[in-house]
């Protein structure tokens, strides 16, 4: 009979648990052991409702209190687990790890270092203890465990040779052997990446010594297809992303020496699954190896979506129904596995129902805006004038120093903001109160940047609750969670809109805030504005149409804004792109067509701007050397971007055979840390970004928004970016 598994479960928990426990943990409110006891709450709470749900294969190890990333590093003695959260956080006195995004997600991981000789040293309390934990419950979990190739490829130093790795891993597998573990999964997603032949040789031998131990070894890819050579590894079971990559089924199922686990169920969105469309690889499966070699499951892991869609009585009662979270996911899976055998019409009446409302509505179709996108003709991407000419005309219309200073956008999200926005939602404060208090909000935070000597300001966004849930708010085809909680960092924990329909932008959006908040200042006020790619990619995305199209609606709906803030006097307008790499495919041979029409979209967004308008964008948590070409299609007046992780190492690629010809503010203080860098190491980023990108075309900015820091720290990073900008102004040009 065909099994079950679940390749990894949410950990925030439904309510943000995590998240608040780590806060208070950080703040000194609560020690280390309650906030073990949270984890351990956690976990016991993922175990037991996929046991209710009659999951067969449940993980363990999987949970973490930060990263699990981060939790190898320290587990294969790579970092010091004594310094856990200073690795994550920062100190006063060090920098935190490197963050960037998981593959194509919108989670974080801490990038670990590694060093010459590197050493490594294994604790494997990590995956044994939860895998004791659970046997206590009496629940069989099968420990999660990142595999060597892709710990070494997602690290950054002097990487040693994968089989250096092999001592360590045997002996972590043998200890989960003795600690009770019949079967490990070994989460291999670089092999999803174009791999050399090198490689894959070097991956069979390492993984050719690691099947000897006594333990049964799941090797799991996602997120794009396996290189076919991954098919035959001697593994008891493979796991492949037949979301994702349905291409690779049948070469599979030609290989396979063992068990072949099918990603069926969309372990990255919330829409409820297709069961008759995700029978067809299981029958083929079935047909081929027999139900006992084949186990049904989700794509990936469960961590990219929220717990329970069944809590979202808010939302529109006809959307509901199409959404599956965690539990929906967890019942589909057990459904999928009783229709193998079973009675399909009895079993799937309820789903095919969901399906076809779906498919049918009205909800999900307007024909002006499908008029509207097909109407459009290649010059609907350009803007009036080149670059050149705009930076001029922009010069003459807006005088500002060498080295201008900026933020990105947001500015600390207070307590008493965050309540004056629950009250309005409420009917506890109305609106002309809500707006008198918001107004307030944005006068402290223009006096603040004006008494900092900041050049160009920004309102500080008091009344946007998340970059992209505020635009979707106030666009049609958006549905929006109450609890629909996802974890993107740490504690840090988004709730994505759901983007179920065609879009459109019923009235502006940003114009009232904005043209009040110039009102206070003679100094220029940025207009803030999410752009398309990115608020496609951090919502929860229809899966019923092609995402370019659904991108198109989006950048027609941003450039009305657009075309309203500048009809309102806006000199600077900043269309945020952070997300515009992370949805690059992970194969080489797809990449260039996703480039060129997310590049299109933001082209199609600005293309309204006159040519003294000057046009900001954002990227952070970006490499940008295989795609500068691309970088520089984009056109935008100024580009900012997250630097000082890196110690500037990122503007090397705006620097290269393709140089970026347009101006650019590296991040020079990360954002994500509550240290406060002094002037001296600001003004050190400073030279260094000067000598890559020379001084007549850099702007001077922190990596991110401001949103999540207090305001203790804000005021002094600030003050210590403009007077390292004023030190390099008054420096002799080298």
């Amino acid at each position: 009979m065909a099994r079950t598994a679940v390749l990894g479960l949410p950990r925030v928990g439904p309510n943000r648990e995590l998240k608040f426990a780590l806060e208070s943990f950080w703040a000194g409110r609560t020690g280390a052991q309650e906030l073990q006891e949270t984890g351990r709450g956690l976990r016991r709470a993922g175990w037991e409702r996929a046991r209710a749900a009659g999951i067969d294969v449940i993980p363990a190890g999987d949970f973490s209190l930060y990263d699990h990333v981060l939790d190898t590093a320290c587990a294969l003695g790579v970092l010091d687990p004594g310094d856990y959260f200073a690795h994550a956080r920062g100190t006063a006195t060090r920098r935190p790890l490197e963050m960037t995004k998981w593959f194509d997600t919108n989670y974080h991981y801490l990038v670990p270092e590694l060093v010459g000789d590197q050493r490594f040293a294994l604790d494997a309390s990590h995956w044994t203890e939860p895998l004791r934990e659970a046997a206590a419950l009496g629940i069989r979990t099968r420990p999660v465990v990142l595999g060597p190739l892709t710990f070494l490829a997602l690290a950054k130093g002097d990487k040693p040779p994968l089989e250096s790795l092999v001592p360590v891993y045997v002996q972590l597998l043998g200890e989960l052997a003795a600690a009770g573990a019949r079967e490990v999964q070994l989460d291999e997603p670089c092999l999803a990446l174009d791999r050399s032949p090198v490689e894959l040789d070097a991956y069979a031998e390492v993984f050719a010594a690691l099947v000897q131990a006594p333990v049964e070894l799941c090797l799991a890819t996602y997120f794009a297809p396996a290189d076919p050579r991954v098919f035959a590894l001697p593994a008891a079971e493979l796991h492949l992303d037949l979301v994702r990559a349905p291409q690779q089924l049948a070469a599979a199922l030609d290989q396979v020496p063992g068990r072949l686990s099918l990603g069926v169920v969309d372990g990255r969105n919330v829409w409820t699954t297709d069961l008759d469309h995700a029978l067809d690889p299981i029958d083929t499966a079935v047909a081929k190896l027999g139900s006992d070699r084949v186990t049904i499951a989700p794509s990936c892991s469960l961590l990219h979506v929220p717990y329970d869609a069944a809590r979202e009585t808010a939302i529109d009662a006809e959307i509901r129904p199409w959404l599956a979270f965690c539990g929906e996911k967890l019942d589909e899976l057990r459904i999928l596995g009783e229709a193998v055998d079973g009675d399909r019409d009895a079993l799937l009446a309820d789903n095919r129902a969901v399906t076809s409302a779906r498919r049918t509505s009205p909800l999900t179709n307007d024909p002006s805006v499908r008029t509207r996108a097909g109407a459009l003709s290649a010059g609907d991407y350009d803007r009036v004038a080149p670059y050149p000419s705009r930076r001029e005309a922009q010069r003459d219309r807006v005088s500002l120093p060498e080295l201008p200073t900026t933020t990105i956008g947001s500015f600390p999200q207070t307590a008493e903001i965050r309540a004056a926005r629950r009250d309005l939602k409420a009917g506890q404060l109305g609106a002309p109160e809500y707006d008198r208090f918001m107004q307030a909000r944005i006068a402290e935070v223009v006096a603040h940047q004006e008494q900092l000597g900041i050049d160009v300001l920004v309102h500080g966004e008091p009344e946007r609750n998340d970059m992209v849930e505020y635009f979707g708010e106030q666009l049609h085809g958006f549905a929006f969670s109450q609890f629909g909680w996802v974890q993107s960092y740490g504690s840090r924990c988004v709730k994505p809109p759901i983007l179920y329909g065609d879009v459109s932008r019923p009235e502006p959006m940003t114009v009232r805030w904005w043209q009040y908040a110039q009102s206070l200042t003679s100094r220029p006020m940025k207009g803030m504005l999410t752009g398309p790619v990115t608020i496609l990619q951090w919502s929860f995305v229809r899966d019923d149409q092609p995402r370019r199209e659904t991108c198109t609606q989006i950048a027609l709906a941003i450039a009305d804004e657009v075309t309203d803030l500048e009809a309102a006097g806006c000199f600077a307008i900043q269309v945020d792109e952070a997300a515009l790499r992370e949805g690059l495919p992970l194969r080489r041979g797809e990449q260039d067509d996703y480039v060129r029409w997310a590049v299109d979209c933001f082209r199609l967004t600005v293309a309204p701007a006159r040519a003294n308008t000057q046009i900001h964008t954002h990227m952070c948590y970006s490499e940008f050397n295989e795609m500068m070409e691309h970088i520089v299609r984009l056109d935008a007046d100024v580009i900012s971007i997250e630097a000082s992780r890196s110690g500037m190492e990122v503007l090397d690629a705006f620097t290269g055979s393709l140089e970026y010809p347009n101006e650019i503010g590296p991040g020079v203080y990360d954002i994500h840390s509550p240290r406060v860098p002094s002037v001296e190491e600001l003004e050190r980023l400073l030279e260094l970004a000067e000598a890559r990108v020379g001084r007549d075309r850099l702007w001077v900015n922190p990596d991110c928004g401001l949103k999540t820091r207090g305001w203790n720290e804000v005021r002094q990073a600030l003050t210590n970016m403009v007077a390292a900008a004023h030190r390099r102004r008054a420096a002799v040009r080298a």
